[in-house]
């Protein structure tokens, strides 16, 4: 079993590149002409109202729904007519905004078992000793990884909200991706949950690449390097965290500033604990 903290990505192509993707339910076009790059190690904050087309977004990305038009294009290989299995095996990893752990499996378990997916003999319930032992290292590599190194052996069950989070990007982690999709990870996380899983999304790999919907702005904002702001299916702004704040657009469309809503938290508020 490989540690997931490997060099594939180094020398290669950008792990993820989005080319005008469109997608209609009956008459209504959920997700409209969106194209966005990721490059190697970037965090990229999907953003925008309720509606806007972020989770529709993250399911054709992933190879859950297929897309009418458009590309998805992952470490330069086009993976667009690839179900989400095979994605997953080339690199894609990600989360979904209902927590999907299985809740009799030790969170040692569950590393071992998401790495495994993405390996050529996964079906093979045979190993040795040696590949055993290896496999439980990496997994302890991942849970200390992620905040989990003193719960490595507790079933899922007995996890918090909070844990039960970290373990999934634990899974992500472990499948050894180059792209990592986090589909709204601080939902329903208390103040102090979120404040750790922003540092550890602060702290991933530098490798992996990151795309996060996200409606936490403190959150997004702190973690993104790059932002783009969905609304009613199209891209109607694209900038770093502070160009996203100050953009009148973003503020009337996004937070309808216009019937008063409060402004969006400063971009600045946690610059102090983004990695250097």
């Amino acid at each position: 079993m490989q540690v997931p903290y490997g060099d594939r990505s180094r020398g290669a192509p950008s792990p993820l590149r989005v080319e005008t993707l469109s997608r209609s339910f009956g008459g209504h076009r959920a997700v409209d002409d969106v194209s966005f790059e990721v490059a190697v190690g970037e965090r990229l904050a999907v953003l925008g109202p309720n509606g806007a087309g972020k989770s529709t977004l993250f399911n054709l990305v992933c190879g859950d729904l297929k897309a009418d038009s458009g590309r998805v294009v992952l470490a330069g290989e086009d993976v667009t007519a690839l179900p989400l299995h095979h994605r997953v095996r080339r690199g894609l990893a990600r989360t979904y905004q209902t927590s999907s752990v299985f809740a009799g499996l030790t969170v040692s378990e569950h590393f071992i078992l998401a790495r495994r997916g993405t390996e050529t003999h996964r079906l093979s319930l045979r190993h040795s000793r040696t590949e055993h032992h290896r496999m439980r290292e990496a997994a302890a590599q991942i849970a200390a990884r992620v905040g989990l190194g003193h719960r490595i052996d507790e079933i899922a069950d007995v996890l918090s909200h909070g844990e039960r989070r970290q373990l999934e990007v634990g899974m992500a982690l472990a499948a050894n991706p180059v792209a990592i999709l986090l589909d709204e990870p601080a939902a329903g996380l208390s103040a102090s949950e979120r404040s750790l899983l922003t540092e550890l999304l602060l702290g991933l790999d530098e490798h992996v690449a990151l795309v996060l919907v996200e409606h936490d702005m403190e959150v997004a904002l702190t973690v993104a390097d790059r932002v783009i702001v969905l609304e009613s299916g199209r891209t109607i702004s694209s900038g770093t965290p502070e160009e996203i704040e100050a953009d009148p657009l973003v503020r009337a469309v996004y937070l309808g500033e216009q019937h008063g809503a409060q402004a969006l938290p400063s971009a600045n508020s946690h610059r102090n604990n983004r990695r250097d």
